[in-house]
């Protein structure tokens, strides 16, 4: 009895770790008469008791550990392996049976992948990776900007084709100029080079444009000095001259007899040296009374937008 005088409980001398629970005994006891072993999960009726069904340990065999809710995974993966490492011992009886008859000379189906084998990554998984990458790149871009492509600029794709064009320079253009038989004739007008080789009887030795081969003869052809202006030298040209040699690169451009093959690289032309004499001195008067007619009225022009500015 206690000072009070009333007479204590049993389960007053019982620590906290064994007084029972009435919902956890009663779950406790019910699983047991229906059979259960191993409840689904701890939650429905955890017993104060680990009561699971032990089994051996992964690692250590000599061990035994319970089945309880929180070693399943560790467990479940070894049922994997275990049944993994019986296939793969399965496949390699079956691909040694298979070399014995093949040894043998007898006749045998399709070699049988490993089921054990982790799946390469192929050539439509990779493309499938690089869609979704774009795909979120593009979609964030305009989230964040507004603009499916960040704000910038597609870039050029044709530079990216290869094409059977290529650079030359002045030498190596000289080295088609028709005097070699077995080398093809090119011509070059403001940088563009073309192949004239199916005009031979024109452009060859002997023809009447032969003067032109294997050079960049611009001027020639915006002047008509096939003789004297043998350059590329464009400086002093009339507007007159500068259609005509427009209309030949149009010519040579448009032409399916001449395909261009690539571009010539010229040197800089020295600012300070003299300009070619033209060949007639009449059209080079007529040009130089155009260009100083065209100069003058460029500075009326803009002498007059300074009045109107000032007014």
């Amino acid at each position: 009895m206690n000072p009070q005088g009333e007479t204590p409980s049993p389960q007053a001398n019982l620590g906290p770790s064994e007084i029972s629970l009435p919902e956890a005994a009663e779950s406790t006891a019910s699983g047991k008469e229906a059979g259960v072993s191993a409840p689904s999960s701890p939650w429905g009726g955890f017993p104060l008791k680990d009561e699971y069904p032990k089994v051996p340990d992964p690692v250590d065999k000599d061990r035994l550990v319970s089945t309880k809710q929180a070693n399943r995974p560790f467990l479940a993966y070894r049922d994997y392996r275990e049944k993994m490492e019986n296939e793969h011992r399965g496949w390699l009886e079956r691909k040694k049976q298979r070399d014995e008859k093949i040894a043998r000379g007898e006749e045998v189906g399709p070699e049988e992948p490993d089921p054990t084998a982790e799946p390469e990554v192929g050539c439509l998984g990779l493309l499938k990776l690089v869609l979704i990458v774009l795909a979120i790149i593009v979609l964030t871009g305009k989230f964040f900007t507004g603009s499916f492509l960040w704000e910038q600029q597609l870039p050029d794709l044709r530079q990216f084709i290869p094409s059977n064009q290529r650079l030359f320079s002045e030498r190596m253009l000289a080295q088609f100029d028709g005097t070699d038989e077995s080398k093809p004739i090119y011509l070059a007008i403001d940088g563009d080079v073309y192949d004239v080789s199916a005009g031979r009887a024109t452009y060859g030795p002997g023809g009447s444009y032969h003067i032109m081969a294997g050079k960049d003869a611009a001027r020639a052809f915006a002047t008509g000095c096939f003789a004297t202006h043998q350059t590329h030298d464009l400086r002093g040209l009339s507007e007159k001259e500068m259609q005509g040699l427009r209309h030949w690169k149009k010519f040579y451009a448009e032409s399916k007899k001449y395909p261009k093959v690539g571009r010539v690289i010229h040197p800089p032309i020295d600012p300070l040296s003299p300009i070619p004499e033209h060949c007639n001195s009449k059209r080079a008067e007529s040009s130089g009374s155009q260009s100083a007619s065209s100069q003058e009225k460029g500075s009326s022009e803009s002498h007059e937008k300074e009045k109107r500015s000032e007014l």
